[in-house]
Parts: structure tokens; sequence; C-alpha cells
């Protein structure tokens, strides 16, 4: 099961978000985008303690693509040092298990 990944960004814009998610999608790197929000950021940013709403994606992929993921995530997002993190999915529904096989490169 250790396979598996969920892939989460965050955009201060809700286009941003979708934009992300499209090109993501259609780079069959992940077989489902989600996008939630907005939710509400408290961190720290070049010193300061900054709050920002924003839009987070996540993307449900094989840990294969996670580096081909990160790349194309970097290339797209408008922040400087955006959020990417993967968690490993340690167990799931096999038939959903396999749709994501199916549906990524």
């Amino acid at each position: 099961m250790k396979n598996y990944l969920l892939v989460q960004t965050t955009l201060s814009e809700r286009e941003d978000a979708l934009r992300v998610a499209k090109f993501i999608t259609e780079a069959k790197l992940t077989a489902c985008a989600q996008i939630d929000g907005p939710i509400l950021s408290v961190y720290w940013w070049k010193g300061k303690l900054e709050s920002e709403e924003e839009w987070r994606c996540t993307f449900k992929t094989k840990r294969s693509l996670y580096p081909e993921l990160e790349v194309k995530i970097k290339e797209v997002h408008p922040y400087e040092t955006p959020e990417i993190i993967a968690i490993p999915i340690i167990d799931g529904s096999s038939d959903y298990l396999k749709w994501i096989d199916d549906e990524v490169k």
C-alpha cells in the first residue's frame, strides 16, 4: 500500500488552485485533484507572522510520480516557496487504488 500518496499544495486564489489542479490532472500525474477552502493559514514568512486565506489542492497519485509532480507544481505555482508535501496512503480500498493506477501515467 505504500505505493500511493496524497500530495498537497496551497494557493491564495481559487482560480490558481483550479488552474494547477487541471494542469496536474491533464498531465496524468494524479487520478484526482481536490480543491478545498478557503482555509486560514497562519505562518512565518521572512521573519513576520502572516495569516492568509488559501485554497488547498490535494492530489491522489503513485509514489513513483512524485518527483515529476513536484517539478510540475513548481512550474505553474505562483508562490516563491510553495508548500508541496506528500503523505503516504497506508491503506485503502483495492478498487480505488487500482483506479489510481489506471488513471495516471
